[in-house]
């Protein structure tokens, strides 16, 4: 490869890198193309190997990730089309900061990885380093763990390694399969077939093993399909939640009924005119919905359980919030220290944080929850936080600000890999879906389509003994990368004495 200034990797160079990260991309849902995906970070790990040196290593690097987090993350000009006229001209460049944003981690990845002194080490160093990258990403500037290497695994029995290792573990499986190849050629190939036959292999086993009996428990999920830009208008807003009504009372009454996030149009307080009307309607069962509630001069993104008489029996506030689109980052502070109130969540401007992950106790029959509004499910470490193991997950979620084409499918997609991870079963319920029943393994047993207005009434799948990653979380995938990484700085050091 040419050398140019900066370390810029010439148009030939920029090419290669921006294809090999399109095509990485494809084995995001909805496409979930992992073969092609896998070819393509086959492609990105011969660039990287071959780079001249760290400079290029990172620039190619930074334009994979940017054109694979731009393909799979397009969803995100959804939330500036629902008012197209007034916030439509930020969309391409809400997707442009983002995609270069989280290419500066492949970018550094790319980039520590040419220090090693071979092609062959290059390789196998970008594969461990890629992982550590990506794991990286779902805790930095509080995380955005979205569309990592790893969940082109997820429609695969491949996905079972989760209960193992996790979503970090999916990915260094990916980047091992495809570093192999790059640094040992026919030999490499055949041990990352071997690899990945052996991890199909133990997650054909895991999908046969039987489940336990599951608990007699009927659960009824809600999805009014309420679009966005209609979902606050007075008119639209009371057909809704007569339509969350009617849902509600249809008999026979299940164990529990669970509306989507923000579901409730109205400010509501325990035993007042909307709590009643959801408690008649559910006549005696239970009803979860998604509320917005205040507090003084905070207000919550919640959620309640509504019970006889209009009474909250259990309530979580959600605790991981989304940066700019329900706090201003640093706005409290702005706030206390300079009076700029704008932005301050401790006065209505943005929602407040909670306290922290929990589980709800919903009695002996509904046992223990462990609740997640929206995009808390992409936190593998928003589950592991919990103070006790639960016996289920409950996640209510508004995908309306998703779109249509990939982002609520992606969005079902880790829900299912928190289900393998925790071998609990995780129901989800969506405004305009996919709600969808998931089993311990992380199978779709019963789901609404997406853009339909329906109510699904479902058993709840049992839970699995608490898989390895359940227990010990990224302590295990850590071992593997520093053993592996390791190694690798043995033979480089080796080959250079």
């Amino acid at each position: 490869m040419r050398r140019h200034r900066w370390g810029w990797p010439g148009a030939r160079g920029a090419g290669a890198a921006l294809g090999c990260g399109a095509a990485v991309a494809t084995g995001q849902a909805p496409l979930g193309m992992w073969g092609l995906a896998l070819a393509g970070l086959v492609g990105l790990t011969v660039v990287i190997a071959r780079a001249p040196d760290a400079r290029a290593a990172a620039w190619l690097g930074l334009l994979a990730g940017a054109a694979h987090f731009a393909l799979a993350l397009s969803w995100l000009v959804s939330p500036f089309l629902i008012d197209a006229a007034h916030d439509g001209w930020m969309a391409p460049f809400a997707v442009l900061l983002m995609a270069v944003g989280l290419a500066l981690f492949w970018a550094a990845a790319a980039a520590v990885a040419a220090l090693a002194a071979s092609r062959r080490r290059r390789a196998l160093a970008f594969a461990l380093t890629l992982t550590g990258a990506e794991l990286a990403r779902g805790y930095v500037l509080t995380g955005f763990p979205w569309a990592t290497v790893g969940h082109i695994w997820i429609d695969t029995p491949l996905a079972q390694l989760a209960a193992l290792l996790g979503a970090g573990g999916l990915t260094l499986l990916a980047t091992l399969a495809a570093a192999l190849p790059v640094a040992y050629g026919r030999r490499g190939l055949a041990g990352g077939g071997a690899l990945l036959a052996a991890a199909t292999a133990f997650g054909h086993y895991q999908l046969a093993q039987p489940a336990p009996a599951a608990r007699p428990i009927t659960l009824r999920l809600v999805q009014p399909d309420a679009a966005q830009h209609l979902k606050w208008d007075p008119d639209a807003a009371r057909l809704i939640f007569e339509r969350l009504l009617a849902y509600t009372a249809a008999r026979p009454a299940p164990d529990l009924v669970i509306w989507p996030e923000t579901s409730v149009p109205y400010l509501m307080e325990p035993g007042d005119g909307v709590a009643l009307a959801i408690a008649a309607a559910a006549a005696g069962a239970p009803v979860a919905v998604g509320i917005q509630r205040v507090a003084g001069e905070r207000y919550y993104n919640s959620l309640a359980v509504i019970g006889a008489g209009g009474a909250v029996t259990a309530l979580y506030d959600k605790h991981h919030l989304v940066p700019f689109g329900e706090y201003v980052p640093f706005g409290n502070t702005m706030a206390s220290l300079f009076g700029v109130t704008a932005f301050a969540a401790q006065l209505g401007n943005g929602y407040s944080a909670g306290p922290g992950a929990g589980v709800l106790d919903l009695g002996p029959r509904l046992g223990h929850v462990l609740p997640l509004i929206c995009y808390e499910a992409v936190f593998p470490q928003d589950l592991r936080a919990a103070p006790q193991r639960a016996d289920w997950i409950l996640q209510i979620t508004n995908d309306a600000w998703f779109g249509t084409l990939t982002g609520p499918y992606q969005h079902l997609a880790q829900a299912r890999l928190r289900a393998i991870e925790q071998g609990l079963p995780l129901v989800r319920v969506a405004n305009t879906g996919v709600s969808a029943v998931i089993d311990a393994r992380g199978r779709v047993v019963a789901q609404i389509a997406l853009g339909k207005a329906a109510y699904l009434d479902a058993a709840l799948p049992a839970a699995l003994a608490a898989p390895p990653y359940a227990r010990w979380g990224e302590v295990p995938l850590l071992l593997v990368l520093a053993g592996l990484a390791g190694l690798v700085i043995w033979r480089t050091r080796r080959a250079m004495a």
